[in-house]
């Protein structure tokens, strides 16, 4: 009996792919029905579940999911080879699981409306108007930079704790919601992940459980980019799964929070994205805004360079092709690319309604 179920599990694979795919070419089904529809139901149903656990339970999740796997293999490791078609429908059923939860639960999110739509805004824009914006970002960011420290060559310190930025990035997210509805925020569940040093040797600031809909926020990157990663994560739980869509979204959250610390955040978050964009597109154009930013900022910058630099390995790049494979299997044509493409959002909505 048990055999017989995990048959028709692990041939419900199939049938489950053409169906998203089905969907998934209806962006507009799945805006109404699924992002705006069940969604909002279904993770405030698992925040509310998981978030006022103090320690990630999606973390401690992939931990028993790993043991068990390796239990599995332990205790049925001689017999795959001999009887492979068991292995084969053992392994079908279980992804059968996680794929239907996956899309129940977060995934079909990468299916919706882009937010381009949404915010009524363009992607294109010339070198001109990314040059224009990035001198604008350059000239908040020395504003914040010198407001603070006083100084234009300190870097700037953010001197609240992690658990005081989670609090702070939802005032962020109350003031969007009075423009946009779409983005709120109920039954918090940000968290500081378990893995935090192994998603720095992965290279990542945090990523979102989709199986417990848990914020994950590496709790070692620099405390500046922090306000910003938070953010970034929450725009997950919310129902945005582009890299582009919700790095934006980052920004723009703590553009509305009105502690300085925090727009300083916004702002070179968003600067760091546009300088990069400027110098592959026109060198000496970047060359001479690149002058105009205070030492301080710079130094900001050498900071989280210099971070990253200490926990480059040879796995990084695996890990970062593995992911970069995972977003374009989930209708993200630019896989990891995509956190660039930001830049787009950025100056046309910078165009239509001003930051």
């Amino acid at each position: 009996m048990v055999l017989k179920t995990k048959h028709w599990l692990a041939l419900s694979l199939v049938p489950q792919v053409l169906l998203v795919k089905v969907l998934g070419n209806n962006p507009e089904w799945v805006e109404t029905y699924y992002s705006e529809g069940i969604y909002p139901y279904i993770s405030k149903f698992l925040r509310f579940l998981f978030g006022w656990a103090p320690f990630s339970v999606g973390d401690l999740f992939y931990t028993l999911l790993t043991f068990a796997a390796l239990r599995y293999l332990y205790l049925h490791g001689k017999t795959i080879w001999q009887r492979p078609k068991r292995f084969l429908v053992d392994l079908g059923s279980v992804l059968a699981v996680a794929y239907f939860i996956f899309h129940l639960f977060w995934g079909m999110n990468y299916y919706r409306l882009p937010l381009e739509e949404k915010l009524g805004i363009g992607r294109e824009y010339s070198v001109a108007e990314l040059e224009t914006f990035t001198q604008s970002l350059v000239d908040q960011s020395n504003h914040y930079q010198l407001l603070l420290t006083k100084d234009s060559t300190k870097a700037v310190q953010i001197p609240y704790s992690r658990p005081e930025i989670f609090n702070e990035v939802l005032s962020g997210f109350d003031s969007l919601a009075t423009d946009y509805p779409g983005f709120t925020y109920e039954r918090p569940s940000i968290k500081k992940s378990i893995y935090s040093l192994a998603l720095t040797y992965m290279g990542y600031g945090g990523y979102l459980n989709p199986f417990t809909n848990e914020a994950q926020v590496n709790g070692i990157i620099p405390i500046v980019r922090y306000p910003t990663v938070s953010a970034h994560e929450i725009g997950h739980q919310v129902g945005y799964s582009s890299e582009s869509d919700t790095n934006f979204i980052g920004f723009l959250t703590c553009s509305k929070v009105s502690d300085p610390y925090y727009k300083y955040a916004a702002y070179t978050h968003a600067l760091g994205y546009c300088l990069s964009d400027l110098r592959k597109k026109d060198r000496e154009k970047f060359d001479a805004v690149w002058k105009n930013l205070n030492p301080g900022v710079k130094k900001n910058y050498a900071e989280i360079r210099d971070f990253w630099k200490r926990y480059e390995n040879p796995t990084e790049p695996v890990f970062k092709a593995m992911f970069n494979a995972y977003l374009k299997a989930n209708n993200q044509e630019d896989g990891i690319q995509s956190y660039n493409k930001v830049v787009g959002l950025l100056v046309n909505y910078d165009k239509r309604y001003g930051f």
